[in-house]
């Protein structure tokens, strides 16, 4: 990843916007197969999931290679046998962190953390093999690498988007249901997912044996919630009901390195508690130290 200074003025400007079909920035952003990336439900489908006000969950992030297509997401805690760690898939931990109420300075909305311990998100060419941390604070997401492991060529902090918010508690709506993806965990998940085609910048895969999941070219995006409801008492006392986060799936960068054509991340010590903002959102600033945050650049 290549660093460059720039005034936040062209910061702004030459921040990437990438498309994210309506769940991290506006629709106008993608190429959605729907108007407003908006997809409707049919008689018989489940009623779509909503996230808590704030929430954090640690996760188990699963880098599938080998015998992805016989064995698609999402998977209930693992990939399933007889696919072996170490042979077919690896395993690293991470964590998020989400709070909708959260308002900046400038009335900046909404802020999430994800944090990736020991294995980058494997979306991108090159090795992976460090810690990092994506924080968006309203629109702005922010990249992070830490002292521990940090590339040699990788700066603490760098503007990653300049429209990239956090997902909106509603965000589902713009993901179709999936009744395939929901029976493979026989209806324990409601799974949405769609499968994006590919931009000319990354090789073209193929994932999956069944009907909707061969797609040759194409890359999968996908979120699934546990079907259960659980309860939840709010700040006013009266409880609450959530359908929570089961996994969110993937295809990362398939090449070598990362050798990623399918990632899963699974959920698991769901809080409802807010993040504290002085290990969340804060390291921001905190990282920075008062100099301007240059553009990411990555893959130069």
């Amino acid at each position: 990843m290549k660093l460059e200074k720039t005034s936040s003025e062209t910061q702004q400007a030459t921040a990437p916007i990438y498309p994210t079909y309506g769940v991290h920035n506006p629709p106008q952003y993608s190429p959605c197969a729907a108007p407003d990336c908006l997809y409707g439900r049919t008689p018989g489908e489940p009623s779509d999931p909503i996230l808590p006000l704030y929430w954090s969950a640690k996760w188990k992030m699963y880098r599938v290679y080998n015998r992805y297509a016989e064995y698609p997401p999402p998977y209930d805690g693992a990939p399933p046998h007889p696919l072996k760690e170490g042979v077919d898939y690896e395993v690293s931990n991470g964590a998020s962190y989400y709070d909708s109420t959260w308002v900046g300075p400038n009335g900046e909305q909404g802020a999430m953390m994800e944090y990736y311990e020991d294995r980058a998100l494997p979306i991108f060419p090159g090795s992976n093999h460090y810690s990092c941390a994506y924080i968006s604070l309203g629109d702005n997401a922010y990249f992070l690498t830490f002292e521990n492991n940090r590339p040699t060529n990788m700066v603490p902090v760098c503007l990653f988007s300049a429209l990239n918010h956090p997902p909106m508690r509603d965000f589902i709506k713009h993901l179709p249901y999936s009744k395939g993806d929901s029976e493979r965990l026989d209806g324990r998940v409601q799974g949405y997912s769609f499968w994006t085609s590919p931009d000319g910048k990354r090789p073209p895969i193929q994932v999956g044996a069944s009907p909707d999941h061969t797609k040759e070219g194409a890359a999968l995006f996908g979120y699934a919630f546990h079907s259960h409801w659980t309860e939840h008492k709010g700040s006013d006392g009266k409880p609450e009901l959530y359908r929570l986060p089961q996994s969110f799936y993937f295809s990362g960068w398939p090449e070598t390195p990362p050798n990623a054509p399918i990632v899963s991340q699974n959920f698991y010590d769901f809080s409802f508690e807010k993040p504290d903002p002085k290990e969340t959102w804060d390291l921001v600033a905190r990282m920075a130290q008062g100099q301007p945050i240059p553009v990411c650049q990555f893959g130069s």
